[in-house]
């Protein structure tokens, strides 16, 4: 994307991209630096569309299957290979993007999105599907690997967690509302409309972020192993395992949530207990949002013990529906700001590199959804729905560990964006 005039380059941390002077108001008091609300909103939705992009068939299967003459368990695998998309291309394709402007490379990724769902929506054929659906993987890692390094970029020092956080919100908001909003129109228009309208969707997007969404430019140096170089740097190994355990954990309860309540006999309630997970979801990233810039490690720490007591809940005591509704509210409230304080805390540590590890992260993140859906349905065929909260408790022991042990880098007691 051309520029009208040369400019220098500004660095991420300078104060041309990440900190707003304070300016003076009328009665001669610091004004307090705020935030690009207009361009958060629109990273937002784009994470709103590759959520929703990947969670979709899930609501509208069985007319898929239907449609495109399959079983509902292949068409299942559209899900799963929306994730492989994503997971074999984030580093490589961050690598070899790094030296794009940022607006080209996020616009290209929601061009990718507006031609994968177009697709989807007008085939007939199942191999035809799942390439679009690879595709659409394919450009959620790229803009995975973008979104929260641009989130920073725009936003003041001491407000860059509360950007992430706004950011973020797509997540639940696809989960909670987004799914089961693209499953009633399917049922009422049929699943080609749902997926064209997500392509409208996007190319609005793609308008939005024309007019709303600064640029900026790529990384200015070829590293040839950003990869390496960004793993060596203290923290972000920590970081990138409680990343894997922590989302594989999720993984596992959230895929057989249907299976574990209809064992409990609350198979008719799944919507309305997803709807309480999505309302913790979205108050979480609230309260995250709120506190992330100078309590990051309480936060994660929070984050994973509200998740185990979830998660003791539904073992020991799930034959009360309202305990069960209880253990789905802690889940939510571990859950949904997880996203924007593992972001944060990877940006952080890894500074300069930040664009590796954000890649790393989405490349982790996607193999542990893959690997939740597997480690989960193997679960189930030899130990039953029972063994998922017992699964979690497990996994989370040691997340709870390395966030312990990592208190000097990766989860420091003093956040890096208080300092001053």
């Amino acid at each position: 994307m051309r520029t009208h005039t040369p400019q220098p380059t500004p660095s991420p941390t300078t104060p041309h991209e990440s900190q707003q002077p304070q300016r003076a108001n009328q009665s001669g008091q610091p004004q307090q630096p705020k935030l690009p609300l207009a361009a958060l909103l629109a990273l937002a939705t784009a994470v709103f569309i590759t959520s929703l992009t990947e969670t979709l068939p899930a609501g509208v299967l069985p007319a898929m299957s239907g449609s495109l003459g399959v079983s509902e368990s292949a068409m299942g695998q559209s899900v799963t290979i929306y994730a492989i998309g994503t997971a074999l291309t984030a580093i490589p394709l961050s690598a070899a993007t790094a030296g794009w402007r940022r607006k080209r490379l996020l616009l290209t990724a929601m061009a990718g999105f507006a031609a994968a769902n177009t697709v989807t929506a007008f085939s007939s054929s199942y191999p035809l599907t799942m390439t679009a659906r690879f595709i659409a993987g394919v450009a959620a890692g790229l803009a995975w690997a973008l979104l929260a390094g641009y989130a920073r970029r725009m936003a003041p020092a001491p407000l860059r967690g509360k950007a992430i956080a706004i950011v973020m919100t797509g997540i639940p908001l696809a989960l909670s509302l987004g799914v089961p909003a693209g499953t009633f129109l399917g049922s009422a228009l049929g699943w080609r409309v749902t997926f064209a309208l997500m392509t409208v969707v996007a190319i609005a997007l793609i308008g939005w972020i024309a007019v709303a969404v600064p640029d900026y430019p790529g990384s200015r140096t070829r590293d040839r192993a950003p990869v390496l170089r960004a793993l060596a740097i203290p923290g972000v190994t920590p970081i990138l395992f409680v990343t894997l355990v922590f989302v594989l954990a999720h993984t596992i309860l959230y895929t057989y949530i249907a299976t574990y309540l209809d064992r409990l006999g609350m198979g008719g309630s799944t919507d309305l207990v997803l709807l309480v997970f999505g309302a913790a979801s979205l108050l979480s990233i609230w309260i995250v949002g709120v506190h992330i810039s100078r309590r990051l490690r309480a936060l994660t720490i929070a984050s994973t013990l509200l998740f185990a007591a979830a998660a003791t809940l539904l073992a020991v005591l799930s034959d009360s529906p309202a305990l069960v509704y209880a253990a789905v509210t802690l889940w939510g409230l571990g859950w949904g700001g997880a996203p924007t304080l593992l972001q944060t805390a990877v940006g952080d540590a890894a500074g300069e590199a930040a664009d590796a590890a954000q890649a790393m992260l989405v490349t982790l993140w996607n193999a542990a959804m893959a690997g939740g859906g597997v480690l989960g349905g193997v679960l189930l065929g030899l130990f039953g729905s029972t063994s998922f909260p017992w699964s979690v408790l497990a996994l989370l022991v040691p997340v709870l560990v390395v966030v312990l042990a990592a208190r000097v880098h990766g989860f420091p007691t003093r956040h890096a964006a208080s300092a001053p």
